[in-house]
């Protein structure tokens, strides 16, 4: 009989997470690679999964800890012994005993619907919790993790969308005003104010996460935003042509992959774009790892990130972005999908933004790319030497850099070769 240790993933997107909800309780068996545990970081909710089969002998860190890569979490009891009893408790004192040869299910209620008490006995203690908390019907829960099963986000996300229904403000009755006699002035203070309904929702961790990290960003690093335009033309063009063969090939061919493609052309010319900053030195990345920002509505946004992106052909990017998409929308993106990133792109401009800035450095990079609103507007070309008007797609692209990295030369180089390459895309490249 022996322990094996509980542990929080080195690799883990982020410097810390926070233990959001224990999915089994001391002396639960559990069979290897079983969902243990959940962490929560401002990038994704992830599930600890059990190093091996045994009883879980202790829970070191509860919910809301803190919980650092490769900190102790628990710790589970192997060997026959143990797989036979599990009399042990957890940090907080509370006994979890299990009479040897005992089930181990929750005890069925004979007070509730066998069908809702089954729904309800799946979940786990923090779930269960949460739902009477908000008093939400489990069986109108989508559940995202293993099998299924309805996880702590999966609750905090039904709120979300209830809580964004809009409510019907409250009536509030106002005494009538009374007209004065002409002679006597009516004083502002007298005249009676209409009062808003006001509804306050908490932040949850991600938000607050993601708060800490954006002031940390422009705390830490001197922002600076320069700005082009840029034609679509060229890249409408060659999308139009090679779309239905990318598809074919199981590719959506989105402008994004065109975006990634002129970023690796770029780093040739600014190295320095792609790199991090230490106070002794500058380390500058050969691998050119893209993250793609996606908003998740009033929940935040995520990072999911296009890996040794200067090894790939814009077939290739366009699978990548496929598969993240598809897993995104799936609720399946994990840790590893998001990590690793040295450059970002915000395509700002999906939801009507022409432009912005500055927007936030992902840290620890030295900059991201802003991809503004696709505008037709009237421009002026020299053709053959002659000005002539014409109507263009264009839009802004704007890089805002930490100042402490690069300066402005290397900034417009940068910038400067980006728009060279999306502007001169040889149709049939």
């Amino acid at each position: 009989m022996g322990y094996i240790d509980i542990l929080v993933p080195i690799e883990q997107e982020g410097t810390k997470a926070i233990v959001r909800n224990w999915l089994r309780k001391v002396g639960e068996r559990v069979e290897e690679n079983d969902p243990l545990v959940e962490l929560e970081t401002d990038k994704v909710t992830q599930e600890v999964p059990a190093p091996g089969a045994g009883v879980i002998a202790e829970i070191l860190l509860q919910s809301d800890a803190e919980a650092e890569p490769g900190a102790l979490l628990g710790r589970l009891r192997i060997g026959d012994e143990a797989l036979a009893s599990g009399q042990f408790s957890d940090a907080s004192g509370d006994a979890g005993a299990t009479p040897e040869g005992a089930s181990l299910a929750p005890a069925s209620s004979s007070t509730e619907p066998l069908e809702d008490n089954a729904v309800v006995s799946a979940l786990s203690p923090a779930v269960r919790r949460a739902v009477k908390t908000h008093n939400i019907e489990p069986v109108t829960i989508r559940g995202t993790g293993k099998g299924g099963r309805i996880t702590r986000a999966d609750v905090d996300k039904a709120v979300a969308n209830r809580a964004a229904t809009p409510a019907v403000a409250p009536v509030i009755e106002v005494a009538p005003i009374v007209p004065k006699p002409a002679s006597v002035p009516v004083a502002r203070e007298e005249v009676p104010l209409a009062v808003g309904g006001v509804r306050s929702v908490p932040h949850d961790r991600m938000r607050l996460a993601i708060a800490q990290n954006m002031l940390n960003s422009v705390t830490v690093a001197p922002h600076v935003t320069a700005m082009f335009e840029c034609d679509f033309t060229a890249i409408m063009a060659h999308r139009k042509k090679h779309k239905a063969a990318f598809a074919a090939d199981g590719a959506n061919l989105t402008f994004t992959a065109y975006f990634i493609a002129a970023c690796v052309a770029a780093m040739k010319a600014a190295p320095a774009i792609n790199s991090r900053w230490f106070d002794d030195r500058l380390d500058i990345f050969d691998d050119v790892n893209i993250g793609i920002g996606t908003a998740l509505g009033d929940k935040g946004l995520v990072v999911p990130v296009v890996s040794k992106c200067q090894e790939l052909s814009l077939l290739g990017i366009a699978k990548r972005l496929t598969e993240m998409v598809d897993r995104a929308r799936g609720n399946k993106l994990t840790p590893a999908d998001m990590r690793g990133g040295t450059f970002t792109i915000s395509n700002h401009g999906v939801s009507g933004s022409l432009f912005a800035s500055p927007i936030i450095i992902n840290q620890p990079q030295s900059a991201i790319l802003g991809i503004g609103k696709t505008e037709k507007r009237v421009v002026v070309r020299e053709v053959d030497g002659i000005d002539t008007i014409q109507v263009r797609p264009l839009c802004y692209v704007s890089l805002t850099i930490d100042h402490r990295v690069v300066d402005g030369h290397q900034t417009n180089g940068w910038l400067s070769r980006f728009v060279e390459v999306i502007e001169n895309w040889p149709t049939d490249g």
